[in-house]
């Protein structure tokens, strides 16, 4: 099997925290959320774990000193696709797969991530995604299968029509990639879209266009791919996590 590596993006403000403090460093059971997504990547074996950091990037690298993580600053942030560029030079002579994760997901557990990677490498897909339904799937983007049930693209929830807002299959944020392929890929996404951004899922695309193939793996727990954006939301994910350190006791 294929070496992993990861990837964390670590780079937001988390405006809607209401907190001058950077998003990722919000406490879970008294430990900032992003220990968590670190805790999962080394539970995996990733070989290297790469945080991008931005919005109080000192606090975040002081708050992480301790953590055998290495750090990528990016400034501008430019979306999710200018972010993972920043981590290219980590990986010049790396030959494995990266692992993409968001330091604000801390609830991942690291079972789901190894399925996500051995489906990736069993498949020899260029890139896996993960997947769920909800319900309501408002905020995130939508995945676009075709008749056959093949992964062709993504489509922010800001960029999309009314029937692709009706689609229930969301994408977590959550990829593994093969390492040269994704690095040789990232400097042909465009930022033609609504917010002027580089996004991440664009790589998907030009992959689908070039006929390459792409894996999506659906999650069987949706609660665990939250991703954290209110404090209501910190909360909940805090009860989660003693909830499950008192069923591990």
């Amino acid at each position: 099997m294929s070496s992993i590596s990861t990837v964390i993006l670590a780079a937001g403000k988390g405006t809607r925290m209401k907190s001058d403090l950077a998003k990722v460093l919000h406490p879970i059971l008294e430990r900032p959320m992003v220990n968590y997504v670190i805790d999962a990547a080394e539970e995996i074996g990733s070989e290297k774990v790469v945080l991008i950091v931005g919005h109080q990037r000192e606090k975040v690298m002081e708050s992480l000193s301790a953590r055998a993580v290495e750090f990528a600053v990016q400034s501008p942030q430019l979306g999710t696709g200018h972010a993972v560029m920043q981590a290219a030079g980590f990986f010049e002579d790396y030959d494995g797969d990266i692992l993409v994760l968001s330091g604000d997901v801390p609830l991942l557990q690291a079972e789901s991530l190894r399925r996500l990677v051995r489906d990736h490498q069993e498949s020899g897909a260029l890139a896996t995604l993960l997947t769920t339904e909800m319900p309501d799937p408002t905020g995130y983007g939508r995945v676009i299968r075709d008749e056959s049930g093949a992964v062709v693209r993504i489509v922010e929830e800001k960029d999309a029509n009314a029937s692709e807002r009706a689609i229930k299959e969301i994408n977590v944020g959550i990829y593994v990639f093969q390492s040269k392929a994704l690095f040789d890929t990232l400097p042909r996404v465009k930022n033609d879209n609504n917010q002027g951004e580089y996004y991440l899922p664009d790589v998907l695309k030009i992959y689908v266009e070039q006929g390459e193939k792409l894996a999506a793996v659906v999650t069987e727990d949706v609660e665990e791919t939250h991703g954290i954006n209110t404090v209501e939301q910190l909360k909940h994910a805090e009860s989660i996590m003693e909830s499950r350190q008192t069923a591990r006791a």
